[in-house]
Formats: C-alpha cells, sequence, structure tokens
C-alpha cells in the first residue's frame, strides 16, 4: 500500500503549489466551492483554456476546472483522446505530495527507538507493539539489512493490543538504553511493564493517537521512501515487497 501510488506527468506545469492566492483572487466558482467545505491546495495549467484547482473535501481529491471567462466550474475527471487521466498528476503534486511531506515530519517527530547505525542511507519507520508477535519476527527479519548498516529502523513504539501493552512500551522508551532493551526483548527476553516517568507514559499516549490519526490498523506497519514516493506495509511484508523496503537483496 502507498500514501501516494502514482507518478507524476512530465508535461505538468504547476502554476502555484499549495501556499494559495486569497481566496478573493480565485473565481467565483471556485470560491463558492470553499463555501461550501472544499479546500484548494493548488492552481494548475489545464489544456483548452481553462484553469485546473486541485482540492480535496472531507478527505476526497477532486480537480476543478474553471471556464476561460472565470465564470463556470466543471468537478471532476479530464481524459484526453487517448483516455490518459488528466487529473491525476496534479493531485499527486499538489494535493498527496504535501501530505506525505507532513506524514514523514510527523514520524521523525514522534517517539521511536534506533535500530541500526545513524548514518545507514535507508531509514524506515515502523509502528511496534511490544505484545506483537509479528513485530518480533520483522525485527528478526530485517537483522541483515540493519546489522551491515544499511538500514535503520525507527521503531514507534505503540500500546495497543493488550492491556499492559502500553506499560511495556513505556518500559522500552523509557530504559537506559532503549536500543538494548528493544533487542533483548525482540530475541526473546521479554520486558514487563513497569511504572515510568509522566512524560514517557505521555510519548506512548502520543504514539497511538498518531497510530489512529494516519488511519493504521495492524502491527507492525512500515512506513518508508520508495522513488520518492511515500510506501507504507502493513503487517509482515511478502519477500519482493521486503526487499523493495530494504533497498536490495540481503548483504
Amino acid at each position: 500500500m502507498a500514501f501516494r501510488l502514482s507518478l507524476l506527468a512530465t508535461s505538468l506545469t504547476a502554476i502555484a503549489t499549495a501556499q494559495m492566492a486569497y481566496a478573493g483572487d480565485w473565481p467565483g466558482p471556485v470560491r463558492a466551492l470553499t463555501e461550501q467545505g472544499l479546500e484548494v491546495h493548488g492552481e494548475f495549467e489545464a489544456p483548452s483554456g481553462l484553469t485546473g484547482y486541485a482540492a480535496s473535501h472531507q478527505g476526497r481529491e477532486m480537480t476543478v476546472f474553471v471556464t476561460s471567462d472565470g465564470n463556470h466550474a466543471i468537478v471532476g475527471t479530464m481524459i484526453d483522446a487517448e483516455g490518459n487521466d488528466l487529473s491525476e498528476a496534479p493531485l499527486d503534486e499538489l494535493v498527496r505530495a504535501p501530505q506525505e511531506g507532513e506524514v514523514w515530519q510527523q514520524l521523525e517527530q514522534s517517539h521511536w527507538i534506533q535500530d541500526g547505525q545513524p548514518d545507514a542511507p535507508r531509514v524506515l519507520y515502523t509502528f511496534t507493539d511490544p505484545n506483537c508477535p509479528y513485530c518480533r519476527q520483522f525485527w528478526e527479519q530485517v537483522r541483515p539489512w540493519v546489522e551491515a548498516g544499511e538500514v535503520q529502523l525507527r521503531h514507534i513504539m505503540v500500546g495497543i493490543l493488550s492491556q499492559n501493552s502500553p506499560a511495556k512500551a513505556a518500559a522500552l522508551l523509557g530504559a537506559e538504553d532503549p536500543e538494548a532493551a528493544l533487542h533483548d526483548h525482540s530475541s526473546g527476553d521479554d520486558i514487563g511493564p513497569s511504572a515510568q516517568p509522566r512524560d514517557i507514559e505521555d510519548q506512548v499516549y502520543r504514539n497511538n493517537q498518531l497510530f489512529d490519526e494516519l488511519g493504521l490498523y495492524a502491527t507492525p506497519t512500515t512506513v518508508f521512501r520508495h522513488e520518492d514516493r511515500l510506501q507504507r506495509v502493513d503487517g509482515m511484508p511478502e519477500e519482493a515487497r521486503l526487499l523493495e523496503m530494504m533497498g536490495g537483496t540481503a548483504p
């Protein structure tokens, strides 16, 4: 699964990004749509004298095409004579790409345990519950890449599977050496729940919130970059997908 799936069309010429002009500068039909809850993310050139707007409403992406006189708008997908979807690329660039950047920033700012070398060329974020057996399997599965210094996993510790999951996650985050504690736990030396300072418990709570906000449902869930796109894998990856995540075969 990917947060963003298609590639940008090379013919796309964007004349504005998510930082749009004031709403008062938009054509009347676009202003009317924004008053109904539409969010405009960017403007782009469209064929036949139309001006396109990449927008969304309640999580649903859409394009709006305004006539040259600025008096009328068409909401929907534009198709050319060859059947190519001309709406996908601007939505990709003006809506999904900024959203992906925000997601990656949220992951960076979450509370995670480093697993691997700090200068590893490839970084993946994985949501890990201490009581998740598949998280342990995934930890074991990626050892060759991590130990070779090629991949760094950042385990975003959550507590969602069992009643004591939050306390175990807090114990790992609050350990004197969290990476060593996670290594021991994933190797079979199960960590027990223990009381932690309030700020550590709050870190688990905020990680849980992020898990919910991103609409995730399984652990491990891993997010990584592939060909400049944000990709997501729910659960244990199949072999082909694992190689894609790791950037190649095991060293």
